[in-house]
């Protein structure tokens, strides 16, 4: 999603957006929902590289009231582009009846359960953060949403952590370079994790063709180092087959992304991106085990640096860790990390294509 409710993006921001093919390569197969707070951007030009199949509007409903932009939306939507009414419209103005897919920020008020017709969806719910604003939006017909809400799932039921404190220990054998067969009898304690990576290595990310039936041939085909960093993010996959996903996890796989490209950009060798990857995914570990940071590290035996910017965001890996929290940092806070926005930029196309390929892989 693209934009700022009330302060929607210009012309030039447009063609500056889409004027290269990175942003809707990044982020493929999903689609891009744009923000506008009135048609009047929607030049020629823009509409020349804005596709209609992977591009949708979400026009601020206060500019129905303006001459011609009902007209215009109608026409936008004749063109092939899904359009939707972002916000109530205003008083004595009504939304054309073609127009029947709406955008609503679920920070301002919470809908009523089932106002919105899912014949007419898929509905967009934003500033969602948080699970009961979720849930609520769900209830009342939303179906594409928005947030933060996936950083305040609780741990779901009947999950002990057992799974994920081996997996800790896994990890904890892999930085020390343990022996693979110290590998392979950890993996063997827990069905889930092996379930996960074997699943894993047959996915279309990794597949030759082979089929991979054991853990030392998971090993063997991974790697230490590919191996360290998918058991990772394997912390944050569902801990049975049949679970629903954890939302945490494609928000560990960005983070961890982004402070690898930016490390990568400064000149960083594989070892220190590596930290900077385990940095950002780590970040989450205290929401996932519902437990202080400190209590979480404390066992890893985790490079000084690194347990710095996980405990209180210090140093520059710190600073880094900031602005992928931030999602959208300010100029300053971009200033202070030494990063500028156009490396940010090219880092979060990285981040966000490569987490939307864990997400569908884990």
């Amino acid at each position: 999603m693209l934009g700022t409710p009330g302060a929607g993006l210009d012309e030039a921001g447009l063609l500056e957006l889409f004027g290269t093919p990175d942003l809707l390569a990044a982020i493929a197969p999903l689609d891009c929902i744009v923000l506008l707070d009135d048609t009047i951007a929607l030049t020629p030009p823009v509409l020349d590289v804005l596709p209609p199949n992977r591009v949708l509007l979400a026009v601020r409903a206060d500019a129905l009231a303006a001459d011609g932009t009902a007209r215009r939306l109608a026409e936008l939507q004749m063109a092939g582009y899904r359009v939707l009414i972002d916000g109530p419209p205003p008083e004595g103005v009504a939304a054309p009846v073609a127009l029947r897919t709406v955008a609503r920020d679920a920070g301002l008020d919470l809908p009523r359960a089932g106002a919105l017709p899912a014949l007419f969806g898929p509905h967009l719910a934003y500033h969602v953060d948080d699970m009961a604003r979720y849930r609520a939006c769900e209830t009342a017909g939303f179906a594409w949403f928005s947030g933060d809400y996936g950083l305040g799932a609780s741990v779901p039921e009947g999950d002990d952590g057992t799974s994920r404190r081996r997996m800790l220990t896994m990890l904890a054998l892999l930085a020390r370079d343990a022996d693979s067969r110290e590998l392979e009898a950890q993996l063997k304690q827990d069905p889930a994790l092996s379930y996960h990576l074997l699943k894993l290595v047959n996915s279309a990310a990794f597949s030759v063709g082979t089929q991979i039936t054991s853990f030392a041939q998971a090993i063997s085909r991974l790697g230490r180092r590919q191996l360290q960093r998918w058991l990772q993010l394997l912390l944050y996959a569902r801990p049975h087959p049949d679970s629903p996903p954890n939302l945490m996890l494609p928000a560990a796989a960005l983070r961890g992304a982004a402070l690898e490209a930016l490390c990568k950009r400064d000149g960083g060798d594989r070892d220190e991106q590596d930290l900077a990857f385990m940095t950002g995914v780590f970040s989450l570990l205290d929401r996932l085990f519902q437990m202080p940071m400190k209590e979480v590290v404390q066992d890893l035996n985790l490079p000084e640096h690194v347990e710095a910017a996980l405990l209180s965001r210090a140093g520059q890996l710190g600073q880094r860790l900031r602005l992928a929290e931030a999602g959208r940092p300010a100029p300053e806070t971009l200033e202070e990390a030494g990063v500028d926005g156009a490396d940010w930029w090219q880092s979060q196309l990285h981040a966000y294509h490569w987490a939307i390929q864990v997400a569908r892989n884990v």
